[in-house]
């Protein structure tokens, strides 16, 4: 019997369900695949010594399996990235301000160091990125911020499938002149660097201007029923990211669990005071310090990471419950206990086909 909830997309990929999945997490990616969903595995936040690594051991891990990396390439960024001198550039009232916070919230420097305590973004860095992730078995290329024609043009020389990430029809007018094989119609929503319109408002826009181009949909999707409601719009899956959070996989830390449990879809924020870009986190007392009177207003990436990466590192290292936040949509909503990919996966799955049945059962009614 023909699963009617196997879009086309998921023929060429060989997945078994329209879900997919970001992470961070090679445990998470790992676990969605094995699931029958597509995983990508989101690099920008990782060390460039450990990419090669890192891919090597999801290649090792997969056994076969399709996934995808993404990447995030925004513009105007340095062409050469070094941190030290960033810092030394930083404007003196934002540097006390940090300072006075640090000195409020107690905040202990981190013992270990992470990208967003040696790195900043450049084109330097992005390059190395790249090529690392064009040499991988990866057959998806994603762009979360930042369309590039090279890049496109050179995964698809190697046979790979390219996703663009867009919030907007302008966008995705863009990325289709350019050859992007996938939409990710991106809304408000969504965890992590969004756009300005709401999800269920985008994705008919996007689909009206993909033609035969694919498209997902993304943006607050945290249940089988949403999936389905978007492929009643036209999208071919959902991609979902914040909903990983709450797997044992992902290893998230216990106060940051327990404040994605606790909250609702209200209790995320767009907020610049992250990484100088628009973002949506759930909120924290770091977060609404940002906020409150007196405060300046956040640098530009990527001098805001310079000035307070260090302070989202050890918050992290220390797990403290009052400060810890995260890049997060407003499917938190969905976030209440702590589980497993595979029963996300399981749940996600009889969802939609839950959905699917109650639309037919409303259909059988009308038609007696």
């Amino acid at each position: 019997m023909t699963n009617p909830l196997r879009t086309p997309l998921c023929e060429t990929l060989g997945i078994a369900h329209p879900i997919f999945g970001f992470s961070h997490s090679v445990d998470v990616v790992v676990e969605i695949a094995k699931s029958g969903g597509f995983p990508v595995l989101g690099l920008a936040r990782e060390m460039p010594h450990e990419i090669p690594q890192i891919l090597q051991e999801v290649d090792a891990r997969m056994q076969g399996r399709p996934y995808g990396v993404d990447l995030m390439l925004p513009s105007q960024v340095p062409r050469q990235g070094n941190i030290q001198e960033v810092r030394a550039a930083l404007p003196g009232a934002h540097v006390d301000f940090v300072q006075r916070l640090r000195e409020r919230f107690a905040v202990p420097a981190p013992t270990k160091p992470s990208f967003f305590t040696t790195q900043v973004r450049s084109e330097e860095l992005f390059e190395s990125q790249i090529e690392q992730v064009l040499a991988s078995n990866a057959i998806g290329i994603a762009t979360a911020i930042g369309l590039r024609a090279d890049l496109i043009a050179r995964a698809k020389a190697r046979g790979k499938l390219t996703f663009s990430l867009i919030g907007s029809t302008r966008h995705a007018q863009k990325a289709l002149a350019l050859g992007v094989d996938v939409l990710v119609a991106q809304g408000y929503d969504a965890g992590g660097h969004t756009g300005s319109i709401g999800t269920f408002s985008l994705v008919p826009q996007i689909v009206a201007v993909a033609g035969n181009t694919p498209v997902l949909a993304a943006g607050g999707i945290g249940t089988g029923g949403q999936i389905v409601a978007s492929m009643a719009m036209g999208a071919q899956g959902g991609w979902l990211g914040t909903l990983w959070m709450a797997a044992a996989e992902n290893h998230t830390p216990p106060a940051l669990l327990q404040r994605l449990m606790d909250s609702g879809s209200e209790d995320t924020v767009i907020t610049r005071a992250h990484s100088g870009k628009p973002c949506r986190v759930v909120r924290s007392d770091w977060i609404d310090a940002w906020t409150a009177a007196g405060a300046p207003e956040p640098l530009p990436m990527p001098m805001q990471q310079a000035l307070t990466g260090d302070v989202f590192a050890s918050m992290h290292e220390n797990d403290d419950p009052y400060l810890i936040y995260e890049a997060a949509g407003q499917s938190v909503f969905a976030i209440r206990k702590p589980t497993t990919v595979a029963a996300q996966m399981a749940e996600l799955t009889a969802q939609m086909h839950a959905s699917l049945g109650q639309i037919n059962a409303w259909g059988e009614l009308r038609s007696r």
